[in-house]
């Protein structure tokens, strides 16, 4: 009995250490935050009128699962450069805790199951589009980031298409249909995720430089890294994000109540962006970064709380 009782901790660190590594793996608070705009995506369509929380919950799910598996996929090829970085080095798989082999059967099997319930509970419009967002992220963004910083503006794609997903899962549409503008409501909701992560990637980039740099990643628009010029293109695209927030009221998915609030938090965007400018600091790039976290927070729940 005394025996058993010694060895069980060591099995449960054991587990409790895999569950961490596979959380790590999957870039778990990340992910949280992508299937996050999916899900607010997803209430926000047309055709849904009520909260059916199985339904909601298989799409957490989904999401998760499709993802987790691109963010895999992107450990498993940047396996020597994350080993590199002072952040990423501990990685499963960059430290060596998990093998290539298991990495790849994660990511197929994740990424497989993803689709497969998005099709099964919801549609085949929704089952393409992540497919095609995993596709772009893993095998075109993640080579890519080595090449030219444009590998930002390709990223940006499978970053903004949770929303579009999300919608086309509880709508079965993206384009003009029975709701008439409100059908495009999925690409309104795109393009705020799409223009909001260049001044967000743009910041962590901005603090992350010399790691980057040493690992040959080329992310930031300026080559010679953190200047003026980056910090006026986190400007220009804060300040892009100002008309683009007021397509959701202009679809007729949302009310007045949410253009209000979108309007502050993206002059407030833009503010952050013009400190950036003027101080040339780490802190203004933190306060970017925070500040673009809480933005996309504040927005989508504006959105959900004042749907029409």
């Amino acid at each position: 009995m005394q025996q058993s009782e010694s060895v069980q901790p060591g099995k449960e660190n054991g587990v409790m250490t895999r569950l961490r590594d596979y959380l790590l793996l999957i870039k778990f608070s990340l992910t949280t935050m992508v299937v996050f705009s999916a899900v607010i995506s997803y209430l926000l369509a047309p055709k849904i009128v009520e909260y059916d929380w199985a339904m909601i919950l298989l799409l957490f799910l989904a999401g998760m699962l499709v993802t987790g598996s691109a963010n895999t996929i992107n450990q498993v090829v940047e396996k020597d450069t994350d080993a590199l970085m002072k952040r990423t080095a501990s990685r499963p798989i960059a430290s060596g805790r998990m093998s290539v082999t298991e990495g790849w059967a994660f990511a197929v099997i994740s990424g497989l199951l993803g689709v497969f319930l998005l099709w099964y509970f919801f549609n085949g419009l929704s089952a393409g589009l992540a497919a095609f967002s995993l596709f772009l992220y893993a095998f075109i963004y993640t080579p890519l980031k080595k090449v030219n910083s444009i590998s930002v503006l390709v990223g940006a794609f499978p970053g903004g298409l949770p929303c579009l997903i999300g919608f086309a899962a509880g709508n079965n549409t993206i384009f003009y249909g029975e709701h008439g503008w409100r059908d495009l409501g999925g690409w309104a909701l795109f393009a705020i995720q799409f223009f909001w992560q260049f001044p967000h990637f743009w910041a962590i980039a901005w603090l992350s430089h010399k790691d980057y740099e040493a690992a040959g990643f080329r992310l930031l628009p300026s080559e010679k890294g953190p200047t003026k010029y980056s910090a006026i293109q986190s400007i220009i695209y804060s300040v892009f994000l100002i008309p683009v927030g007021l397509t959701p009221y202009f679809t007729g998915i949302t009310g007045w109540v949410s253009l209000l609030i979108i309007l502050v938090c993206n002059l407030l965007m833009v503010a952050l962006s013009v400190r950036l400018y003027m101080k040339m600091e780490k802190s203004a790039a933190r306060g970017v970064m925070f500040g673009s976290y809480l933005y996309l927070m504040i927005v989508f729940f504006a959105l959900v709380a004042d749907k029409i």
